[in-house]
């Protein structure tokens, strides 16, 4: 077969060489086996590209095959000569002899994934190439305001892309691809009996309302302090991670089919005291009598049996504290590569610092973060919750339910967020207005809280996908732990 590019495969006394590595005869090979065998493209359509052929004439005959095969076309010799009778370029080596000598020379149909795969390598190794001389570039040329941990983080980010996409960048996507991925979601939404299309949190009334956390959504929780924020985070990191499923694919990689691989980054507390709460929610021993030590031997032993049970959830936990968004990012980024992730929680919003300070206002700071959470969870395809703080001016007003307008610096959390989440518990502020003991006021207040005490509400003031409303679940101030109501009929569903 003719060509007028040849084998190169830059080995360890030619590392210097200015040609990139490739593989000419694995692409013609491979290309023979895919016009004489068309059913190969499906073994290999996930993963290989036209981009990542050396040669653009390969590329291109790739791409019009993959247009035909997909069209329910045949893609062969005497098919593709007509689709490039201008093409110059494989006027130069042949033309449409050149593409009857591919079918001729074809390997086994058998070895065409591993002729796929030397290709796919070599397009790695090219880009990976390109990044580091990027990054070189980059490293040499940058100014003095430019901190060499910025440019860390940026490498690394690139580096990841390379890593899950085999390319510098995701570009343009088909039409065609963002339907397909739109019934996927439908379809598992339809086998899981419908109304939950993304993965569940846990509770039930709150699934009915979001559907469950859906990929690539920034999802904030807000509420003011004490008001069960971090409790309700929490339980559902700690519910998603306890029902972790996969299956392994035919590639060796692995496909969560139910709850997920958690990301927490706990920027006010420690891991302890984080595992401390998970360990109250699963054995239903007061969290406060686990750090005092006030538990007999019988409590003590379901806590070593709980530890056993539940140390193998995939639940992560990043304590550092004041972390930059950058690093948060490259750690997200990092965490997906080695062990998966599905799903981020960071607790909380304004506890997250920037690189850019020149920033004009706070304000402006947490602009940069929701607008790179936003970002995040794209880039990885999974749902971000970030816990965020209510201004003191809740406490101002009569009716103290939380508002979008309640959130600090609310203008770019409100903006850049799918969904905004408020946690309200009533028995917050009855309980600070006790009156005295003895009195008909104090039997009345008994009575109130008696009632709402173990109630919480949980309120969407926004869904990009869905209506708002208010749901309202249990909650145990002893185990910090949110649960559906037993009677699902109590639940407010009024705000639609």
């Amino acid at each position: 077969m003719t060509a007028e590019l040849t084998h190169h495969d830059a080995g360890p006394d030619d590392r210097h060489s200015l040609t990139p590595p490739h593989n000419i005869e694995a692409e013609q090979a491979f290309l023979g086996a895919l016009l004489y065998e068309n059913d190969i493209f499906h073994r290999v359509a996930d993963w290989l590209r036209a981009t990542h052929f050396y040669d653009p004439v390969h590329g291109r005959i790739y791409e019009a095959a993959t247009k035909l095969i997909q069209q329910g076309q045949l893609a062969d010799a005497v098919v593709l000569k007509n689709r490039f009778e201008r093409d110059e370029g494989l006027k130069e080596i042949g033309g449409s002899v050149y593409l009857a000598d591919l079918m001729r020379e074809a390997p086994d149909p058998a070895a065409a994934p591993e002729y796929a795969r030397i290709v796919y390598d070599l397009a790695l190794r090219r880009a990976l190439i390109t990044i580091g001389s990027e990054i070189t570039k980059t490293a040499m040329d940058a100014g003095v305001e430019d901190e060499a941990k910025n440019l860390i983080e940026s490498a690394e980010r690139s580096l990841f892309r390379l890593a899950e996409s085999g390319a510098a960048s995701k570009g343009f996507m088909p039409f065609a691809q963002a339907l397909g991925d739109s019934v996927a979601m439908a379809e598992a939404a339809y086998k899981r009996g419908g109304g939950l299309s993304g993965t569940s949190t846990g509770l039930k009334t709150l699934d009915a309302k979001l559907g469950g956390l859906h990929p690539s959504d920034l999802l904030i929780l807000a509420g003011r302090p004490s008001m069960g924020k971090t409790a309700l985070a929490t339980n559902i990191a700690f519910s998603v991670a306890r029902n972790y499923k996969a299956e392994e694919l035919a590639d060796g990689t692995r496909k969560t089919v139910e709850g997920g691989v958690v990301g927490f980054f706990s920027l006010e507390m420690s891991g302890e005291q984080l595992a401390t709460r998970l360990i109250a929610d699963y054995t239903g021993i007061s969290g406060y009598h686990i750090r005092q030590g006030r538990i007999d031997a019988a409590q003590y032993e379901d806590i070593r049996d709980a530890v056993e049970q539940i140390q193998d959830c995939p639940l992560y936990i990043d304590d550092t504290g004041g972390i930059s968004i950058g690093a948060l990012a490259a750690r997200a980024r990092r965490l997906k590569r080695m062990h998966g992730l599905d799903l981020i929680v960071i607790d909380y919003l304004q506890l997250i610092t920037t690189s850019n300070s020149r920033a004009d206002s706070r304000v402006q700071e947490v602009s940069e973060i929701t607008q790179s959470l936003k970002a995040l969870a794209k880039e990885l395809d999974v749902p971000v919750i970030a816990l965020s703080q209510l201004s003191r001016q809740v406490e101002q007003r009569e009716d103290k339910k939380p508002q979008l307008s309640d959130l600090r610096e609310s203008g770019s959390i409100e903006q850049d967020a799918d969904a905004v989440l408020f946690v309200y518990r009533e028995a917050y502020y009855l309980e600070r207005l006790e009156p005295r003991e003895g009195t008909e006021e104090h039997l009345k207040w008994e009575d109130e809280m008696r009632e709402i005490r173990n109630q919480a509400e949980v309120i969407i003031g926004k869904q990009r996908h869905g209506p708002i409303g208010s749901v309202k679940v249990a909650f145990d101030p002893e185990r910090t732990k949110f649960s559906d109501l037993e009677d699902t009929g109590r639940y407010d569903n009024n705000y639609d």
